[in-house]
């Protein structure tokens, strides 16, 4: 069956993990929490340090010269139990020929390394020969996920929105995620750019980047996400926001200048001072909201692109 994903055809998502498969290094997969015991250590004792810990091997290094001697697996460790002799040190039951990785190695040597061997996990060693880590199938997998949806959220955003041509002007809509600073702004910044493109005029252009701007940050900070619908359409851009939660308990208070809901944090970054609705509704020829608690809002911004007479007034943000 072939791989697909809601941001790409056939295929993207299994070469997104082919990709981060030959990308990534064991280094980055590996667990460094690791512990290790000297040889002499009873087998006793490294099953208690097992089920604590809740490792299934423990790594058997010498204390002198901190190299690695042997593993003790949780399958020796049941062997001991049933054959009598779990009093024993590790060093008399431990496993010497072991299969390790580099740190530096492509994580793909220790997947075909788990498909060859069938072992459950691999020591890790450095240039100098020091354990360093310790790689696990689960390690493998769960980074992997992390990575993958990392990828696909990347890809998401790369992807321009495309122009939607509706019969009466441009239609374009953008994703816009909860607390996603790193990529707050972007949609504003598209649609100045686009905008520009048209020899809209420039003060114009920037009216409309406050409004869509400022709703994008609004999604960003207060909602737990939404969209903002950006329609060019015979003489006015209209820029929406919407999102399907929380909701605005007080409306008029929101409109007023300075009122903020915004906690601490998000303060410390520079947002939330209280003047992003009050900044649309001033620079937007028309303006309208709604908001309801536990099911969303809706916020609309009109602005005409018809450049006005040199004598009169521009709105200034």
């Amino acid at each position: 069956m072939a791989l697909t994903n809601p941001i790409g055809g056939e295929n993207n998502l299994a070469s997104v993990v082919f990709d981060l498969i030959y990308r990534l290094k064991v280094k980055d997969v590996m667990t460094r929490d690791i512990f290790t015991v000297p040889p002499k250590t009873p087998l006793r004792a490294i099953q208690a340090l097992m089920r604590e810990k809740r490792f299934t091997g423990v790594p058997i290094m010498e204390e002198e010269t901190k190299r690695m001697v042997g593993m003790i697996s949780v399958d020796d460790i049941i062997k001991a139990l049933d054959g009598g002799y779990i009093d024993d040190t590790a060093e008399k039951h431990m496993s010497r020929n072991l299969i390790v990785l580099e740190d530096n190695m492509p994580l793909q040597f220790a997947i075909s390394y788990q498909e060859k061997f069938r072992f459950g996990r691999y020591p890790v060693l450095n240039k100098k020969r020091e354990l360093v880590g310790i790689i696990t199938s689960r390690d493998i997998l769960e980074s992997l996920l992390v990575e993958i949806n990392k990828e696909v959220e990347t890809l998401e955003r790369k992807i321009e929105t495309p122009n939607i041509y509706t019969g009466d002007g441009i239609r374009k809509e953008y994703t816009i995620r909860k607390m996603d600073f790193e990529n707050a702004g972007k949609a504003s910044t598209e649609i100045k750019r686009m905008l520009k493109t048209r020899e809209v005029n420039s003060q114009i252009i920037r009216r409309i980047a406050v409004a869509s701007y400022e709703l994008e940050m609004n999604l960003v900070v207060h909602s737990d996400g939404g969209r903002i619908i950006f329609h060019l359409k015979g003489n006015d851009a209209e820029v929406t926001a919407r999102d399907s939660g929380p909701g605005i308990e007080d409306v008029n208070k929101a409109l007023e200048e300075g009122y903020s809901t915004a906690n601490d944090w998000v303060r410390s970054l520079g947002f939330g001072a209280g003047m992003g609705l009050p900044n649309v509704r001033r620079v937007s020829d028309e303006f309208s909201i709604q908001s309801k608690l536990g099911e969303g809002t809706e916020i609309r911004s009109v602005i005409s692109v018809i450049e006005k007479p040199e004598n009169e007034e521009e709105k200034e943000t």
